[in-house]
């Protein structure tokens, strides 16, 4: 997972202008609106690569990479831009209402939507806090965890 804070390129009386991407073309892009409270994502991809940019708000995002045990916690807020490997389980939680822009290479948009989501069956949140360490994939969306006491 990589993340950037992204800054303002012009600024005048009227407004700014920024960029979020250049010379990065996707294949879908999405805006995304959440309420307080709103769990999204708790999932990975496995030929898919997102991004996205917080437009306003903020919102918990949790991560893991694939192989890895090591579960990532960080706030994302306005002007975040996160880009997720596949493969990466990752997972929000609005902490306030709030948008987000979502750009994805691979399959992903209009009908495709969910031919390459892979659910979680526990959520990166819980397993945070059951102190899950170790998951195997057993087909898609299966898994078997262990659990440490």
């Amino acid at each position: 997972m990589k993340r950037q804070k992204r800054k303002v390129d012009f600024k005048d009386r009227r407004g700014t202008i920024m960029d979020i991407f250049v010379k990065e073309p996707y294949e879908h892009c999405v805006i995304i609106y959440s309420n307080k409270g709103a769990v999204r994502g708790s999932h990975f991809h496995k030929r898919s690569e997102q991004s996205d940019f917080m437009l306003f708000g903020k919102m918990m995002a949790y991560s893991r990479k694939q192989g890895s045990k090591k579960i990532e916690k960080f706030v994302v807020s306005q002007n975040d831009f996160t880009t997720w490997d596949k493969g990466e389980a990752h997972e929000f939680i609005a902490l306030e209402k709030c948008a987000f822009l979502s750009f994805v290479n691979g399959p992903r948009g209009g009908d495709q939507y969910e031919s390459d989501t892979y659910r979680l069956k526990i959520p990166l949140h819980e397993q945070l806090k059951k102190k899950i360490t170790d998951w195997t994939l057993l087909e898609a969306g299966k898994f078997s965890q262990v659990v440490l006491k």
